[in-house]
């Protein structure tokens, strides 16, 4: 008598022979009991995200929605069952999700089997039976005939347990999405593992492209690599893509899957292809485990079980697979083939892989349904997240949000604003002045358009009037001279001689001899260079004295240099020094001898 997990699989093997009748393409996988609860999972938060705007869902509804949905498929009275609220979105995202990642569940095939009269009296299949089966209700026995157990011994043996379906997973995942580049369930299971620093943040980024693309996240992941890798300048990712910071990760999984690609085209022995896939995720999952890692003992087990599961379907179908060992394909291939209709190699080991990964499809569902939807802390451990977190979009923490980081730019320019207005704001002459502030030197200028307050008033007369001095014996020279400086008087602007205090004292740099000169109580002394006006002999000692002191002073005074570019405005310095010098002997001469004006 043929089991009811036979039964089932040789449904599956009818979809196997006429394909083109139930998908568009070879490779679609089958999905079973576990894996359509968990899409109509990822369906009803998505449905919920849209009505509610939170992409989350309670046990108890999806365990409601999902008695129905079966009832609901399998033509089943669902007496007493209320039907749930937005339940048409659910079943509509449900069947969507499936066609997306190129999956056809059971109940798929077995009514479409049941429609196309291919299953004979003996191995038909009652709805109600199908229905127990998926709902884990008939007990079914594994490969060796004994019946599994419902739940293991003691806490020990129940992580222990745990941890072997987890690796077990992974290498399903890691076949299905080599034969299957569409299953999104597979990448997600797979994408960290091992980890590669691809958090739930990239994969929701990746999985937010591959919407906007309209493709798999897998096949999204490849587009973007190969930009990146052979793209060139032309094509390369742009600077604000938001993978572009994962491109190590994603580039470390792509290849790796490459390389299970490039075994199964390159060899064509399904025996031996199989071996070295294997071997091959092995090593990769074992990387940097120790011995008694529980998961490198679990990954152990698990290798040795599928290499003799792949030998079973390998002798079991010999027969049938020595026609065509080649692995290479016809020059003209058939119109329905693996990989779109395009020439492929390893078509052998593909088939081989499909049957092995349709039994584990009709393999026993897994009893506690929290687990299996939720995170299970036991997994923890392995960084693994349930499907349910994984593809719900992280929240941005408050501490990384763009707005505290403008707030914290605005803050530090308008600290540096406030150091720039507590500066002194130095004058445009500023430059040649080493010690006082230039601020308090800007004041000493004035207006050309006033008169230094310290000439005498018949004096200051004589200069707005423009008249020339008549008497006989000139104040400054000749005449000429005092009509040059009346001239002057009213060309020079910014210029005091308003008394300072005799602390202050103001240096001026000059660039030909490299000497300080030093301003000292309003008085500036001429420049080494510069013409002595004519005046009396005591006036003429007098300041000779002055200047020949000064000029001592400042052989002992520090030889500084001013800046490049500063020469023109030193040389201007000069002759209003020259001006100023002459200006101030003027106003003496008026005090002195006051009866000659």
């Amino acid at each position: 008598m043929i089991s009811f997990q036979q039964k089932i699989l040789n449904l599956i093997k009818y979809f196997r022979r006429q394909w083109p009748l139930f998908s568009n393409s070879e490779r679609t996988t089958v999905c079973g009991a576990d894996c359509m609860l968990t899409a109509l999972q990822l369906s009803m938060a998505e449905v919920n995200k849209q009505h509610y705007g939170d992409f989350t869902v309670s046990l108890s509804d999806v365990m409601e929605t999902w008695k129905y949905l079966l009832h609901d498929k399998l033509g089943l009275s669902y007496e007493n069952m209320e039907e749930p609220e937005n339940y048409a979105d659910f079943k509509k995202a449900y069947h969507t999700f499936l066609a997306s990642s190129n999956m056809l569940d059971i109940i798929d095939i077995y009514q479409k089997c049941h429609d196309l009269a291919l299953v004979s009296e003996d191995e038909s299949i009652a709805p109600v039976q199908l229905l127990e089966f998926i709902s884990g209700v008939t007990k079914v026995s594994d490969s060796n005939g004994s019946v599994l157990p419902s739940t293991p011994v003691n806490g020990q043996d129940q992580s222990r347990v745990k941890v072997m379906l987890f690796a077990k997973k992974c290498f399903y995942s890691y076949l299905s999405l080599l034969v299957n580049s569409k299953d999104d369930l597979a990448l997600a299971r797979i994408l960290n593992v091992p980890d590669r620093g691809l958090d739930r943040e990239a994969f929701t980024k990746l999985k937010h492209a591959s919407q906007e693309r309209k493709m798999s996240i897998f096949l999204m992941a490849t587009s973007f690599i190969r930009t990146v890798e052979h793209g060139g300048k032309g094509f390369s990712a742009s600077l604000f893509d938001p993978l572009r910071a994962h491109v190590k990760g994603l580039s470390n999984f792509i290849n790796f899957v490459d390389k299970l690609g490039e075994i199964v085209g390159e060899i064509p022995d399904p025996r031996i292809a199989g071996g070295q896939i294997l071997s091959t995720v092995k090593t990769h999952l074992m990387k940097g485990r120790s011995n008694g890692d529980p998961f490198y003992q679990a990954v152990e087990e698990v290798v040795q079980d599928l290499d003799l599961k792949i030998k079973n379907i390998i002798d079991s179908q010999h027969e049938v697979l020595t026609a065509s060992t080649t692995g290479v394909s016809p020059t003209r291939p058939k119109l329905h083939s693996i990989n779109h209709g395009t020439v492929y190699c390893g078509r052998d080991t593909i088939k081989v892989l499909l049957v092995l990964l349709d039994k584990e499809a009709v393999s026993a569902p897994t009893q506690n349904k929290a687990e299996l939807l939720y995170d299970d802390l036991n997994l923890n451990m392995f960084g693994i997240t349930s499907f349910l977190t994984l593809f719900r979009s992280p929240e941005q923490s408050k501490e990384s949000s763009p707005k505290p980081l403008r707030q914290r730019i605005q803050i530090s320019v308008d600290e540096k604003i406030i150091k720039m207005k507590q500066s002194s704001i130095k004058s445009q002459f500023a430059c040649t002045y080493k010690n006082e502030p230039s601020k308090i030197r800007g004041q000493q200028f004035l207006s050309s358009s006033r008169m230094p307050a310290c000439i005498h008033p018949a004096a200051k007369q004589r200069l707005k009037e423009g008249m020339n001095s008549h008497l006989d014996i000139p104040v400054l020279g000749t005449i000429s001279e005092n009509v040059n400086q009346n001239r002057n008087y009213r060309e020079m602007g910014k210029l005091s001689c308003q008394p300072k205090s005799k602390n202050s004292k103001n240096e001026q740099m000059d660039l030909n001899n490299d000497n300080v000169i030093y301003d000292e109580e309003s008085e500036t002394s001429l420049p080494k260079n510069a013409k002595k006006r004519k005046t009396s002999n005591n006036l003429q000692k007098e300041l000779d004295s002055k200047v020949d002191g000064k000029r001592k002073n400042n052989r002992t005074a520090s030889k500084n240099k001013l800046i490049v570019g500063q020469a023109k405005l030193t040389q201007f310095f000069k002759l209003r020094c020259c001006e100023s010098v002459v200006f101030r002997l003027a106003n003496r001469v008026d005090r002195l001898f006051p009866a000659y004006i």
